[in-house]
This record gives C-alpha cells, sequence and structure tokens, in this order.
C-alpha cells in the first residue's frame, strides 16, 4: 500500500452501473489467492483505520480487501478462531465478488460499514466488554451486510412482487437474502471461516450474523431503538438479551454512520444513494408503482434528504450510545450535529433562491401585463 495517505490525491467515484438481479452468484472468488496482491499497510494507514475520519474514498479494492484482512488479524480472530489466513483471503475475495456495482449499495459501503464498526471497536474499547465471539459476529455482520443488493429497496421488491419479495413473504427480502448469500459463500469449504469453530459455537455465531444483517432492515428501527432504550435503563453486559440488542444498535450505526465522516467524505455518498433512490423512482413511475416523495428526483434535494436523517434517526440513536459509550459524543455526535447545521443553512440558501426565482417570475408577469394593457389601451 502506499506509504504515505497524503500522496493519495484523487478519490475513487463511486461506480453508477446498475446490474439486476443475477441468477449466477459467484460463490466462489473469481480470482485465487496468487492473483490477490499483498499490501503493506503503512503505520499511517494502520493507525487512520482506527478513526471515524478515515477516507474510504482513497483505496482501490484489492487495498480495501488488504485492510479487512488486517482488522481480522488484529483484532485477534483469525488467531483465536484458528482461521486460514489463506481461507480469510479467499472469503474476503469472495465476499467482494458478490457486492454489486450499485451507485451506493456496493463493496465500497460494505468496507465503510466494517471500518467503522472496527472504529467503534476500537474507541468504545469494545474488546473489555464483549467476548471475542461477539466481536467475530460483529466484524462478519458488518462486512456481509448487503451481499447481492440489487439496488432496489423493500418496498420495491414488495410493491414489484419480485421474486425475493415471493421467496421472503414480504418479511425483510432484502436482508433476508444478504443472511442467505453470505452462508452459501460459507458454505463452500475453500471459503469457510468457521470451519475450525465447534458445532456449537457455529450455530451461535450463525443466528447472531442473521440476527444483526436483519436488524439492518431500516422499517424495523425504531422498534429497535425503542426496545434498547428500554435496556438502557439499567443495562447489564451479563445479560445476554441486552447485550444481543446493544450488537445490534451498532451495526445499525456502523450502516447509516456516513455522516460522522468529515464533509468530504461524507457527501459523496449523499449523491451515490440519490442516484440509487432516482434509478428506483424512475423504474416504479414507468411501472406504475408508488413513489416515495423522498427518492423523486422532482421533488428531493440534498438538503431535505439528509436534514430528517440526520435529526430524527442519527442523532437520537448515536445519543442513546454515547449513555453507554461517553467517547463517542466528540468523533461521531459532534460531526452528526455539524452536518445537521450544514444542510439546514444549504436549505436557507436553496430556499432563498427558489424565493429570488418566484420574485423575479413574478416581475416578469407584472411587466408583461402592463405591456398588455398599455397594448390594449392604445389601440381602444
Amino acid at each position: 500500500m502506499r506509504e504515505e495517505m497524503a500522496s493519495r490525491n484523487n478519490r475513487t467515484t463511486c461506480p453508477c452501473k446498475y446490474s439486476f438481479l443475477d441468477n449466477n452468484r459467484k460463490l466462489m472468488p473469481q480470482r485465487d489467492v496468487p492473483a490477490y496482491p499483498k499490501y503493506m499497510l503503512s503505520q499511517e494507514t494502520i493507525d487512520a483505520l482506527r478513526k471515524p475520519t478515515f477516507d474510504v474514498w482513497l483505496w482501490e479494492p484489492n487495498e480495501m480487501l488488504s485492510c479487512l484482512e488486517h482488522m481480522y488479524h488484529d483484532l485477534g480472530l483469525v488467531k483465536d478462531f484458528n482461521i486460514n489466513p489463506i481461507t480469510l483471503k479467499r472469503w474476503l475475495l469472495c465476499i467482494h465478488d458478490n457486492y454489486r456495482n450499485n451507485p451506493f449499495h456496493n463493496f465500497r459501503h460494505c468496507f465503510c460499514v466494517t471500518q467503522m464498526m472496527y472504529c467503534m471497536i476500537s474507541l468504545c474499547f469494545l474488546q473489555e466488554k464483549f467476548s471475542q465471539m461477539d466481536i467475530l459476529v460483529l466484524m462478519t455482520a458488518a462486512i456481509c451486510h448487503d451481499l447481492d443488493h440489487p439496488g432496489y429497496n423493500n418496498t420495491y421488491q414488495i410493491n414489484a412482487r419480485t421474486e425475493l419479495a415471493i421467496r421472503y413473504n414480504d418479511i425483510s427480502p432484502l436482508e433476508n437474502h444478504h443472511c442467505a448469500v453470505a452462508f452459501q459463500i460459507i458454505s463452500q469449504p475453500e471459503c469457510n471461516i468457521f470451519s475450525n469453530i465447534t458445532t456449537e459455537d457455529f450455530k451461535k455465531i450463525r443466528q447472531e450474523i442473521i440476527t444483526l444483517i436483519l436488524a439492518t432492515d431500516m422499517a424495523r428501527h425504531a422498534e429497535i431503538l425503542d426496545s434498547f432504550k428500554e435496556k438502557m435503563e439499567n443495562f447489564d453486559y451479563t445479560n445476554a438479551e441486552h447485550m444481543i440488542y446493544l450488537k445490534m444498535i451498532l451495526i445499525k450505526c456502523c450502516d447509516i454512520s456516513n455522516e460522522v465522516r468529515p464533509m468530504e467524505v461524507a457527501e459523496p455518498w449523499v449523491d451515490c444513494l440519490l442516484e440509487e433512490y432516482f434509478m428506483q423512482s424512475d423504474r416504479e413511475k414507468s411501472e406504475g408503482l408508488p413513489v416515495a416523495p423522498f427518492m423523486d428526483r422532482d421533488k428531493v434535494t440534498k438538503p431535505t434528504a439528509q436534514i430528517g436523517f440526520i435529526k430524527f434517526v442519527l442523532i437520537p440513536m448515536f445519543e442513546t450510545v454515547t449513555k453507554l459509550f461517553p467517547m463517542v459524543e466528540e468523533l461521531m455526535l459532534q460531526p452528526l450535529w455539524e452536518s445537521k447545521n450544514r444542510y439546514e443553512e444549504l436549505k436557507k440558501i436553496d430556499d432563498a433562491k427558489k424565493k429570488v426565482k418566484h420574485n423575479n417570475a413574478l416581475l416578469m408577469t407584472h411587466k408583461y401585463l402592463i405591456i398588455f394593457l398599455d397594448h390594449i389601451l392604445k389601440n381602444l
């Protein structure tokens, strides 16, 4: 890996090519491990990986794979669960190959979410409170949480009566699909990072990974956050139910954490998300399906898309996490307040421009009306 992050001036743009459901999923990596170059991470990169300020746009896919590999080694997961390092590489390659080139839900998003989980494990000293199995579940669920995402959300799947919606009875069809693909990959011996884990431990790990990935369905956001808040009144790290809800909240935080990052890292993700939304709403219009206003290119802007989401979804959730982990406030909650304030200022500017445009239109109408009346009076 390049020695200095400072030397990286060109950001990788998020691809906006759309591909629909692919029935030929790649359950084996398209290239074997020898074709997967080993990058040497500089100490600067290693240190930066543990911070929410890490710039996820500076890295090529092979470099992101090396970073993910480093995380599993650094957290002690490879050693503690006797994961074959070559199997880890193959598994990561296969994970990469099973993310699509969607504008938003792509491998870079997978990396982004996992890097934020790694950051929270470090920042919140989670290895002092969680077992190594918990850490393995958190990291693996983060990596797998959007596998084979087709670029159209659950609402579209259900309204369009897609194969996924039918298969999963309209119940979190995408999240169920992500889980299924994750364990289809694991079922391949060459990619099974859990091959040296006991049957009982595997059952527990599998169940918890499924629980965490299913928790990323935003339709369940209020339900999960309200339940977690109840547990927070007397949180107990020895209570299994309390702990599973904490893990669910942690993956939810990481999944939608872009606005925690610096503006120059976060803002391109808004463009990518809106591009994916607009592709869906255009398709919904063409198919005569309902269109959500927040996904309609004729109705939404960056500020209107972000203000409500930051104010009513992100901030309340991160505030709750801050009660358990006070260190989150400065590095994650404060950037959210700043982001909200920035988008509110942008909205004021947009509103002022609209007002000026509206007033100019009224003036032009008034002007033409005067000319018209003048013409009539002259011809009386």
